[in-house]
Parts: structure tokens; C-alpha cells; sequence
């Protein structure tokens, strides 16, 4: 998909925006068809949903916006590379905010040797431009965010795959289709001399972009952010080995060693498990779901006590009364009760004896 939208802006169609639309339109158009022939099923569109995803689609647009930018900037190898460094930063983020433990040793090893790989580039690139690495960086806040965040919502809002593709793609559309004319990309396409070629190769990117963006959403709800993260980084190495043969605006051989190293370090890197929920203090309250563990310990102390006793705890007791507060009171009333039962007992023998 790199490569096929490096095509596209460098020899078919050099408007980043409207390339950008168009592919939008074209998902939103086959998902449609697709649900209303009864291929596949569709989610409607929901105020709720809408909000949800609404973080979700900034993310999104600002990433794809900022990948075209790159790519009509600065070599594929340079996008890759700066792409290695991210699990770096991801792995943080799913401690943090995704219920994640922190990598171990050998994953931390491989993250830092991501990242010393793409600063080696860097300072081998003898293509470096300032636009292309102010693009870059803000590429690299936008993909963060988007990976984190659509990750959490994929986790928490109940929808079709489909239905993500659907509402991520049609709700990016809206705000695009406005930047088109505002920057002026339709004029682009009007002085486009259209060939066969040319279209095929635009309709080609449209496919693709339909099956990424659904194959990502079943990734992203398959795996950790970071993980989902490497496993993208792989699959630009078949993007490096197309690229040295396409373009003559490739990195030198330095700079190929040091994109080599991030993609070794990422193939050693290991998936953090999640972390084991610790359980919360037991306490007796208003049963809400935040506490699983409420009624059973609010049974449980119950269950042993004698008839009058367990009605004098019962009817004195507030809905807000903790475990410590109900085991001072049955600790009160067992020396009570068990001092009655001893001075009845040799009332008992004495009658009997006489």
C-alpha cells in the first residue's frame, strides 16, 4: 500500500488531498454496496457511536494526511525507519493507559535498537529535508494517538468490523471533501492528461485502501497497540525490496544497514502479556459492578450466625457499614452469647444432680 500511494502521488495524480478522498469515497461506496446486497453487515450510523469514533477518525485523518506529506517529501526508507521507533513509545502507552505490562528485558533491548537504528539513518541520510522531517514528527504524534486510542475503542464499543471501516472512513470523508477545494487540489485533477494506466493504478490504491483498513481493524482488535505496531514495521521490509528497484531516490547503503537493524530489533521484539488485576479491598456497599467482589463477602459473614444474632446484625446495620465495622460487631456479640451458655450449663447439672 506504501508503494502503490507513492505511485499515485509522484506519476498519476500529485494532489495528496484529493488522492486521500478519493480512496475515502471509494470504501465508503463499496461498504455501502456490500451491506445493502447483503454481503456484509453494516453498522447505522448512532449519535453515540459517532462521538466515540469521532478522537478515532481525528487520529486517523491526521495520520493518513501526514503519510501522504511524507511520502510526496522524502523517501520511503526515511517514513519506515521513523515508523521503527514508535513501539518505543507505544509499549509506555499500554502500560499507562491499556491494562499492558512493561516489556521485559529483551523487548526493552529491542526498542532501544529500534530506536538507536532510526537515528542512525538519520544521520546517514544524505536526502534529508526539513519539511520532510517536520511532517515526520507530525506524523509520529498522530499515529501515537491513533494507535492508543482506536485500540481502546475497539476494545469498548460493540460494532461490526465492517461498521468500524464504515464510520472511520465516511466520517474522515466529510472534513476532506472540504480541503479539496480550499486547497486548490481540484485543478490538479483537471490538468491530469488520464490514461488507462493511470486509472488502473488509482483504482488499484482504492482496493487496497478498503482491505488495509479492514484488515487493521481485526489486527487492532487481535493484538496489544504496540504489537499491532511491529507487525505493520515487518511488512515494510517487502516495501524496502520494492522500493530499491523502483526508485533511484533510495537511501544509500549506510542508510539500508541502519533501517535493517530496526527491522531485526522488531521481529525480536516480545508482546507484553496484560497485567494481572489485583483485587479490590472487600467491602460491604451498593453492589455496583466495580467492586465483583461485594456479595459474596457481604454473604459470607452471615451465613454462620446463629438466628438472634444474625437478625440483631442484620436489622442495625446501614448500607454503607464496611467488613471491618461488621466483624467488630459479631466479635461484640460472641462473648455475650457464648457467657450465657456457659451459665446455663451448670444450672442444668445442679438440677439434675439434686
Amino acid at each position: 500500500m506504501l508503494v502503490v500511494n507513492k505511485v499515485v502521488i509522484t506519476s498519476v495524480l500529485p494532489a495528496p488531498t484529493l488522492v486521500l478522498t478519493v480512496q475515502l469515497l471509494v470504501a465508503v461506496i463499496v461498504v455501502l454496496a456490500g451491506d445493502a446486497l447483503g454481503w456484509i453487515k453494516v453498522d447505522k450510523l448512532e449519535l453515540d457511536k459517532v462521538k466515540k469514533f469521532a478522537l478515532v477518525v481525528g487520529g486517523f485523518l491526521g495520520t493518513l494526511f501526514a503519510n501522504i506529506k511524507v511520502l510526496q517529501y522524502a523517501n520511503v526508507e526515511t517514513f519506515i525507519t521513523f515508523r521503527s521507533s514508535t513501539p518505543l513509545v507505544l509499549s509506555v502507552c499500554d502500560y499507562i493507559w491499556l491494562g499492558r505490562a512493561l516489556p521485559n528485558a529483551r523487548s526493552w533491548g529491542c526498542l532501544v535498537l529500534l530506536l538507536v537504528g532510526s537515528v542512525g539513518y538519520v544521520l546517514v541520510d544524505a536526502d534529508f529535508r526539513l519539511s520532510a522531517y517536520t511532517w515526520l514528527a507530525l506524523w509520529y504524534m498522530f499515529f501515537t494517538f491513533d494507535t492508543v486510542y482506536a485500540k481502546h475503542v475497539v476494545d469498548t464499543v460493540q460494532m461490526t468490523n465492517w461498521g468500524r471501516v464504515f464510520y472511520g472512513n465516511f466520517l474522515a470523508l466529510i472534513p476532506l471533501a472540504v480541503m479539496v477545494p480550499v486547497m486548490a487540489e481540484h485543478n490538479i485533477l483537471l490538468a491530469v492528461a488520464w490514461t488507462p494506466p493511470k486509472a488502473i493504478i488509482l483504482a488499484l490504491s482504492c482496493l487496497m485502501g478498503v482491505g488495509m483498513s479492514h484488515a487493521s481493524y481485526l489486527l487492532r482488535e487481535a493484538v496489544s497497540a504496540t504489537f499491532f505496531t511491529i507487525i505493520g514495521i515487518l511488512c515494510k521490509v517487502l516495501t524496502v525490496i520494492i522500493n530499491v528497484f523502483i526508485w533511484d531516490k533510495h537511501a544509500s547503503l549506510e542508510g539500508i544497514g541502519c533501517l535493517m537493524v530496526c527491522v531485526v530489533a522488531g521481529t525480536f521484539y516480545q508482546q507484553a502479556p496484560r497485567r494481572q488485576s489485583v483485587p479490590s479491598v472487600i467491602s460491604i456497599g451498593d453492589g455496583s459492578a466495580g467492586h465483583p467482589l461485594k456479595h459474596t463477602s457481604a454473604a459470607e459473614p452471615s451465613k454462620p450466625a446463629s438466628g438472634g444474632g444474625g437478625r440483631t446484625s442484620s436489622s442495625g446495620m446501614a448500607a454503607d457499614v464496611t467488613g471491618g465495622q461488621l466483624l467488630a460487631e459479631r466479635q461484640s456479640l460472641l462473648p455475650k452469647t457464648t457467657s450465657s451458655q456457659l451459665a446455663s450449663r451448670p444450672s442444668a447439672s445442679s438440677s439434675t444432680n439434686r
